[in-house]
């Protein structure tokens, strides 16, 4: 098959996605040496990286309405260089207080790209689901590889270097797509910036029928991602009494199928439906929690990981419903709008699992996520049979 431009784009936007996510997952392993390092509790970083997300969410719809104003390819390029340079800072910070901030830049920063890159792509391509599937692997491929470097190079030189691999990973992306991605007019030009700003129109937006239901189902699959992202090796450890070797190597194992299963999903929803892939990847997922909870053994763990990784790839299947409903001139901000909503009260997973599992336990903790992503099936599913038109 020729190598077409529209498969650069596509590899470039994965690549800035992956780097970007190297950058912000780096610093996770090796926090035990930042805090002996600064002397500063684990709340108090928890913090930092609670700050990292947030700012991360937050600038997802700031990116749209940059990209409407001035075009995609210099919003991506301000991400990818402003994710080295943060990390560098990160890396070479002082004292805490420069470690805290550059943390937050990171976060804002590197969340200038999704949305943007996102919407590049619905531009060059026809089958937008499977572009987003190819784009969204590249969060994955970073969860496989950057937890288990970043490790490996603080047991031996320190968490300095091992924040700096978001600096190697960004800086010949950067180069890459500065050579190779060429500028593409933006959609709204003229527009004063702060008009997009206007409250009036965000909630409109946000009120019409079929993206508030969309947003709703994002939003409760979110939960159950963040909360997997967060707390899927402590569950494995202190469940089901595996070691922390082993809850690391499974969790690398879970980022790994969702990368190599999120094209399909995506090329999925393009052939037989949004709906109908989502509903059945949010099933799959719910299968496989279960499994988890009820079943004991080394097989109930694999099949489990195989149903995970592919049923919380959901966002290759679910997040195109939004353009389906977008104007053209709407899908830069629009997106990033919907993004900021759903990413910001998705988060809310992460403390609500770990306040579950501390009051109920782990067992409880995790069929309340069962129950969240059997909710989206049902009313999917719901939704196409009774032909609600949401």
């Amino acid at each position: 098959m020729q190598w077409r431009y529209r498969e650069t784009v596509l590899a470039a936007c994965t690549l800035a996605f992956f780097a970007t996510m190297v950058a912000r997952l780096s610093i996770s392993p090796v926090v035990p040496q930042i805090t002996a390092d600064f002397e500063v509790s684990n709340t108090v970083i928890g913090v930092a990286l609670t700050g990292l997300w947030m700012a991360y969410f937050l600038s997802q719809f700031p990116s749209g309405v940059l990209a409407d104003r001035y075009g995609e390819r210099p919003v991506i390029l301000v991400a990818v260089g402003g994710t080295a340079v943060a990390s560098l800072v990160i890396a070479l910070s002082p004292v805490f207080a420069v470690f805290v901030l550059a943390t937050l830049a990171l976060g804002a920063v590197a969340g200038l790209h999704y949305s943007v890159g996102t919407t590049l792509l619905t531009r060059t391509y026809d089958d937008v689901g499977t572009a987003i599937g190819v784009h969204t692997a590249g969060g994955p491929a970073a969860g496989l590889a950057a937890p288990v470097i970043a490790a490996w190079i603080g047991s031996r030189w320190g968490w300095q270097p091992a924040v700096a691999l978001g600096v190697v990973a960004a800086v010949p992306v950067f180069l890459l797509f500065a050579r190779y991605v060429e500028p593409e007019p933006p959609r709204r030009p003229d527009q004063p910036m702060r008009e997009r700003f206007e409250l009036g129109g965000l909630v409109e937006l946000l009120g019409r029928p079929p993206i508030a239901f969309t947003v709703a189902l994002s939003v409760l699959a979110a939960f159950v991602w963040q909360a997997t992202a967060s707390f899927l090796p402590t569950f494995l450890v202190e469940h089901r009494g595996h070691s922390a070797t082993t809850a690391g190597a499974v969790f690398s194992a879970y980022f790994a199928v969702q990368g190599v299963t999120s094209a399909g999903v995506g090329a999925a929803s393009d052939r037989y439906g949004r709906d109908e892939t989502t509903a059945a990847c949010t099933a799959i997922a719910a299968v496989g929690f279960v499994l988890l909870v009820a079943v004991p053994g080394w097989l109930a763990v694999v099949v489990a990981t195989l149903l995970l990784g592919t049923g919380l790839g959901w966002a290759a299947a679910l997040l195109p419903r939004f353009f389906d409903q977008f104007s053209e001139e709407e899908e830069g901000a629009g997106f990033g709008l919907v993004r900021t909503v759903y990413g910001l009260l998705g988060a809310v997973g992460s403390v609500a699992t770990g306040l579950f599992a501390d009051l109920f336990g782990w067992a409880v903790a995790v069929l309340v996520l069962v129950g969240l992503l059997t909710t989206v099936s049902v009313v999917l599913v719901a939704n196409g049979v009774l032909r609600l038109g949401y």
